[in-house]
């Protein structure tokens, strides 16, 4: 496996492997890899030629007041797990080669962010094109992989490759739960002992909506009722939102007839996490 920091040497490494005719896999990370980063190398392994993890706390996604100073770094952690799982390269750029100079030209994002985490989180996805946007450029992937924990990223990407004529496939990839059903997240480490046995109940409370449409439910401000009074009763951590909408268009519903999201995030003392379920009509689950 090999570690390139330049951008450069990346894109020529890239500009040969296409030359080769090889199919180029690419799984961008923040670092810090966890079980669901994992799942993401194993599957980009199994499709592609050739896999490139890039590994960049992007600074334009992080908020004022956001854990950016604060989030979990490991890099000889992140070496190890990327090597096992068959990347072939790593991409691991400072700040200085990505942003060397002040952004002449911004990206705004319209659609599918003024809901969920778009709301409470302004200029993040601004900050997730931006670097998506270079990312993309510089590996040249034939696929890139996305976990659907944070689904409306993963909304967001494909609103991207869509409307910029990325020929790339984007590959959504089921969430990785722990036993008790707690999403992976490089943001449990900080869960006290008390929050780490509250939070499982944040997805069992997504799934006591989902059932709630199985069982014939087609309002979606009753199973955003429900799900609030399920959640709330069962850990102390401020809900931020709950919301049911389409997907992947994010948009307002008055009534169950389509695929949907019912999503939350929840704040603890030093974490704050998000889990959704993805789901038809029927109340059955999907890939999103």
């Amino acid at each position: 496996m090999e570690v390139m920091k330049e951008v450069e040497k990346v894109q020529n490494k890239v500009t040969e492997l296409i030359k080769e005719g090889k199919s180029i896999g690419f799984v961008p990370t923040m670092g810090y890899l966890h079980e669901g980063h994992v799942r993401l190398i194993k599957e980009a392994r199994k499709e592609n030629d050739f896999v490139i993890l890039s590994i960049f706390i992007n600074p334009l996604q992080f908020g004022e007041g956001e854990d950016l100073e604060t989030y979990p770094r490991d890099e000889h952690h992140d070496k190890k797990v990327a090597e096992e799982n068959g990347a072939d390269l790593i991409f691991l750029p400072s700040t200085d080669s990505m942003y060397p100079n002040p952004l002449s030209i911004h990206m705004s994002v319209e659609g599918r962010t003024d809901a969920l985490c778009g709301r409470s989180r302004p200029g993040h996805f601004e900050g997730v094109v931006t670097v998506l946007t270079k990312l993309f450029h510089i590996t040249r992937p034939t696929r890139t992989y996305f976990g659907m924990k944070d689904a409306q990223q993963v909304a967001v990407v494909d609103a991207l490759i869509k409307d910029y004529n990325f020929p790339i496939e984007l590959v959504p990839v089921p969430t990785v739960r722990e036993a008790d059903g707690l999403a992976k997240s490089s943001r449990n480490v900080h869960l006290s002992a008390k929050e780490r046995e509250e939070a499982p109940a944040i997805q069992k409370a997504l799934q006591y909506g989902r059932e709630l449409v199985c069982n014939g439910e087609t309002r979606p401000e009753e199973v955003v009722r429900s799900t609030r009074k399920f959640l709330e009763s069962q850990t102390h951590g401020k809900i931020d939102y709950i919301e049911l909408l389409s997907y992947p268009e994010l948009e307002f519903v008055k009534t169950i007839e389509r695929p949907v999201i019912l999503a939350t995030a929840v704040f603890y003392e030093k974490a704050r996490l998000i889990d959704n379920v993805v789901f038809n009509e029927k109340g059955e689950e999907t890939a999103g």
